[in-house]
């Protein structure tokens, strides 16, 4: 019961940061929507509580599904990467249409 509410919530919060308007807050809600989407995916992906999937320790029949936990593993790490540069651009680019650039003595009429 707790997992479907942790995923109601971050899909929440996320559907309201990215109706914000700052580029900032937009980024954070794509990242808390895939925090839901890879909670969602663990959920899904385990039926139920199994053990760990070592030969030595567990027998294959009980042993629990390691794929679901390489793609959230993995998608938390490309999510990172995309987090990241995102709030690179949005820093980069924040106030190019505000910003007035100083006057070099080029001409730009050419």
């Amino acid at each position: 019961m707790i997992l479907p509410i942790t995923i109601g919530v971050l899909t929440t919060g996320a559907v309201y940061l990215m109706l914000q308007r700052g580029m900032v807050r937009i980024i954070f809600g794509l990242a808390l929507l895939s925090h839901a989407a890879n909670l969602t995916l663990l959920t899904v992906g385990v039926n139920a509580w199994r053990g760990e999937p070592l030969l030595d320790r567990t027998s294959v029949d009980v042993a629990g599904d390691p794929l679901p936990q390489a793609f959230v593993l993995t998608a938390i790490v490309i999510t990172l990467a995309v987090t990241v540069l995102m709030l690179a651009f949005a820093v980069l680019g924040h106030n190019d249409d505000t910003k007035k650039h100083p006057e070099t003595g080029e001409n730009h009429d050419r």
